[in-house]
C-alpha cells in the first residue's frame, strides 16, 4: 500500500509517505514555508495544510496523488466532544469543520487525489503508532502525552502483533502538555514553541515549589492524572519577554519539571503493571522532554525506552500512515533513520554555489576539512544528506564547534541569537560514549535523553557540560553516518577529544536550513568559518 500521512490541525504541519510498510519520506512544512512550526501571524494559522511537504514526499518516490491507496489524517473530527471541558467553544467548531473539509482542501492542493481516500485517525492513536510501529522494539508498551487531541491529552496501551490495545486515557482539561505550555508563557517564552527553554532553565533552579505544584498535579492511580488550575503569579512574578530570568523563575521551572517527571513515572509504573511489557515507547510533545525521558529510563520498571525523534505533532503524519498500513494487514518496518527529509545532489549544490558567486572548493575529504577547521576553533556549518524529521539536528543540518573552548557556548548562542542559559549538545561515536557519558541509554542517536558527563571529562568538555553536569548526547554509528564518523575521527586525531559540539543550523525563530540556498544565507550573515555543503567547502576569507 502507498499511504500519505498528514498532520494539520494544531501546529508543526507535516507529511509522511509509507510504501509497503516502509517509511520512505517525511518532512515538516516549516522547512519549505520557512515559518517555524508552520505558524503564521494570524489566527488559526496552525491549520494550514502541508502542501509543499506532501507534494515533495510524493515526488521523491516518483508518485502522483492518484497512485495513493489512502491518505491518513492524524485527527478525527468525529471524536471531538463539543462544549466539553478544555475546549474553547468560540473556535472549536471551526477547527472541527476545517478537519472535516480537509479531504477537499487536499484535493485542491494535490490535484488527482480522491477525497474518499482520506482516512481520519485519532490524534493520540497516530502519536502511539509513530512510536509503537516505528520503533525497533517488539510488542512495546506505549505512553502518549501532549497538550491535547480531540478530547484527551494522554493515552497508555500496548502493541501486540502490530495492533494497539488501549488501556487508559486522560480527558481534558487535565493535560501535562497544556500545563507546561501555561508555565512556559508565564516564564516569558513562546507558548507551544519554547517549552524546551523551560527545561533548560530548570537546571539553574531548585524545586522549592514542588510541594504546592504536587497538590494540583498528580497521578490518580488508575492510569490517569489531574492538573488542577494553578495561580502562577502567586508562585513567581510573570517574566517579561527579553528580561533575564531571575532565580525565582528558575526555581519555578525546576519545580514544574520535577512535578511532570514524577507524574510520568507514576503513569509508567501503572502501565508496566497492566502490561508487564519489557519495553516502553513514547510519543507526544511531552516526550521531547529529554530530562523526563532519562528518569523514565533510569527509574521505571521498563528495561528499554525508545522515543520517536519526531515525537511532537509532526510525528502524527507518520503515525497516521503507519496505523492505516497496519490496519490494512501490513507489518510496518521500523524507522532506520530520522534523515527522511529533502536531500540534494552534488550537481544541484554546485549549481547553487555558482549562482551565489562565492568562491568554493572541493577538498579531497570534506570531513577532514571540517575537522581541521574545528580543531583550529572555527565554527562549521554542516549540510549533508537528507534533512532530519523532527526538531533535533542530528548531523544533517548542524552547526559544529570545538567542545573544549569554554567561550564557544556564548559564541554559538550569539551566532544563533538565543539566550545564554541554553545548552548545546555533544556528538560522539557510539563506541566511545560509555567512557565519557554515564547514565542514560547508549546508543542514543536521536538526542532525546540526558547523560551525566564523567567527572574527569567535565573540564575537558566545558561547552557541552550543562550547569547540572549533564549533556544531551547524540551517538553516531559509523555504519549509518560514515561521513560524520570520519569528521569525529579527524577531530580526535588533531585534538585528542572524541566529541564535537552539535547544535541546529539556524538562527533564533527560524526553522533549520533545508535548502542549500538557506545554508548560504546563514553563512553570509553569521560568523561561520567554514560551510561544508555536500562535498564542497566555502571558507570565510
Amino acid at each position: 500500500m502507498k499511504i500519505l500521512g498528514i498532520n494539520a490541525i494544531f501546529h508543526d504541519s507535516s507529511a509522511a509517505l509509507v510504501v509497503d510498510g516502509e517509511t520512505v519520506a517525511a518532512a515538516e512544512e516549516e522547512r519549505f514555508s520557512r515559518r517555524k512550526h508552520a505558524k503564521r501571524a494570524v489566527p488559526f494559522s496552525a491549520w494550514e495544510l502541508p502542501e509543499q511537504a506532501a507534494a515533495w514526499c510524493l515526488a521523491s518516490a516518483g508518485l502522483n496523488p492518484e497512485d495513493l491507496d489512502a491518505v491518513a489524517y492524524g485527527y478525527d473530527p468525529a471524536e471531538v466532544r463539543h462544549g466539553g471541558p478544555g475546549l474553547d467553544p468560540t473556535w472549536e467548531g471551526l477547527r472541527t469543520l476545517f478537519a472535516k473539509r480537509a479531504p477537499h482542501f487536499l484535493k485542491t492542493a494535490l490535484p488527482g487525489l480522491d477525497p474518499a481516500q482520506v482516512v481520519f485517525v485519532r490524534h493520540h492513536v497516530a502519536h502511539a503508532a509513530s512510536a509503537g510501529l516505528a520503533s525497533p522494539l517488539e510488542d512495546p508498551a506505549v505512553i502518549v502525552a501532549d497538550g491535547r487531541g480531540e478530547h484527551a491529552s494522554h493515552l497508555a496501551g500496548r502493541y501486540r502483533d502490530g495492533k494497539l490495545e488501549e488501556l487508559a486515557s486522560q480527558d481534558l482539561p487535565h493535560s501535562l502538555g497544556l500545563l507546561y505550555e501555561e508555565a512556559t508563557e508565564h516564564l516569558g517564552f513562546a507558548r507551544s514553541s519554547d517549552e524546551y527553554k523551560v527545561m533548560a532553565l530548570a537546571s539553574y533552579g531548585e524545586p522549592r515549589f514542588l510541594p504546592e505544584l504536587s497538590q494540583a498535579v498528580y497521578a490518580t492511580g488508575d492510569g490517569g492524572f489531574r492538573t488542577e488550575p494553578i495561580d502562577w503569579e502567586r508562585l513567581a512574578p510573570r517574566r517579561v519577554e527579553g528580561q533575564d530570568p531571575l532565580g525565582i523563575h528558575a526555581d519555578l521551572a525546576a519545580s514544574l519539571q520535577r512535578c511532570v517527571e514524577d507524574v510520568l513515572l507514576d503513569l509508567a509504573r501503572w502501565t508496566y503493571e497492566q502490561t508487564e511489557a519489557r519495553d516502553l515507547v513514547l510519543a507526544g510533545g511531552v516526550a521531547l522532554n529529554c530530562v523526563a525521558n532519562t528518569r523514565l529510563h533510569d527509574e521505571s520498571p521498563f528495561e528499554r525506552v525508545w522515543v520517536q525523534p519526531a515525537a511532537g505533532d509532526a510525528g502524527t503524519a507518520l503515525g497516521a500512515a503507519l496505523h492505516v498500513a497496519a490496519e490494512g494487514g501490513e507489518r510496518p518496518a521500523p524507522m532506520r533513520t530520522a534523515a527522511l527529509g529533502r536531500g540534494w545532489t552534488d550537481a544541484e549544490i554546485e549549481a547553487e554555489l555558482r549562482r551565489s558567486g562565492l568562491r568554493f572548493e572541493k577538498p579531497e575529504s570534506i570531513a577532514e576539512a571540517a575537522a581541521e577547521t574545528l580543531a583550529a576553533d572555527g565554527i562549521v556549518g554542516w549540510f549533508q544528506g537528507r534533512a532530519e524529521y523532527g526538531p533535533r539536528a542530528l548531523g544533517q543540518r548542524s552547526l559544529l564547534a570545538h567542545p573544549g573552548q569554554a567561550a564557544n557556548l556564548e559564541r554559538l548562542n550569539d551566532v544563533k541569537g538565543r539566550e545564554q542559559f541554553r545548552p548545546v549538545a555533544p556528538m560522539v561515536l557510539a563506541e566511545r560514549a560509555a567512557e565519557i557519558f554515564g547514565r542514560g541509554p547508549v546508543p542514543s542517536p536521536y538526542m532525546l535523553f540526558v547523560h551525566d558527563v564523567a567527572p574527569d571529562w567535565r573540564d575537558r568538555l566545558p561547552v557541552v557540560t550543562h550547569v547540572d553536569g549533564t549533556a544531551r548526547i547524540q551517538t553516531v554509528d559509523a555504519a549509518e553516518q560514515p561521513l560524520l564518523a570520519a569528521m569525529l575521527a579527524g577531530f580526535e586525531r588533531r585534538t585528542g577529544l572524541p566529541v564535537v559540539v552539535n547544535t541546529s543550523f539556524n538562527t533564533a525563530g527560524r526553522p533549520m536550513v533545508d535548502h542549500p540556498r538557506e545554508a548560504l544565507e546563514v553563512f553570509g550573515s553569521a560568523p561561520i568559518d567554514l560551510l561544508a555543503l555536500g562535498p564542497y567547502a566555502v571558507r570565510r576569507s
